[in-house]
């Protein structure tokens, strides 16, 4: 096992208080702002997605394969159920779907590449940064009108 998958569930526990504490985002914000501002920017979000390249790269083929990928997509299923209360409607769909296989798989040859996945990244964090401000923070998962 990689030392980096050795630490996710230390990483998936960190985001639980703000999550419960019911901060929109809360999980995502406090899994992906890597500097602690309250935000996401495009650099922390490219520098995250690399690391998740990498954690789930079990081979090091530079490739995640269907079954890496299929344990990614279990993973993060796990993690929304049990940090984010299941919730993948809404912001937290948009969050998981930049994420997904088929969004990533740019050539559709069936696996990612290290550069189709960090190079989805831009595309990604924009579709979240549904307020445009250029970060994503909890005003990012606010529904429209409250």
């Amino acid at each position: 096992m990689k030392p980096l998958l050795a630490c996710l569930p230390i990483a998936l526990a960190a985001g639980m208080a703000l999550a419960q504490a019911g901060q929109p985002g809360g999980h995502f914000i406090e899994n992906w702002d890597l500097d602690g501002d309250g935000s996401v920017s495009p650099e922390e979000a490219t520098q995250k997605r690399a690391e998740l390249f990498t954690m789930f790269d079990q081979d090091g083929s530079g490739g995640l394969d269907p079954a890496e990928y299929d344990l990614f997509d279990q993973t993060r299923q796990a993690d929304m159920k049990a940090n984010a209360g299941g919730h993948d409607k809404g912001p937290m769909r948009i969050v998981n779907d930049g994420l997904t296989l088929p969004f990533n798989d740019t050539n559709g040859d069936g696996t990612v590449s290290r550069d189709e996945f960090l190079g989805r990244s831009g595309d990604w964090f924009e579709m979240i940064d549904r307020t445009g401000d250029g970060v994503v923070d909890s005003a990012d998962f606010t529904r429209p009108g409250g």
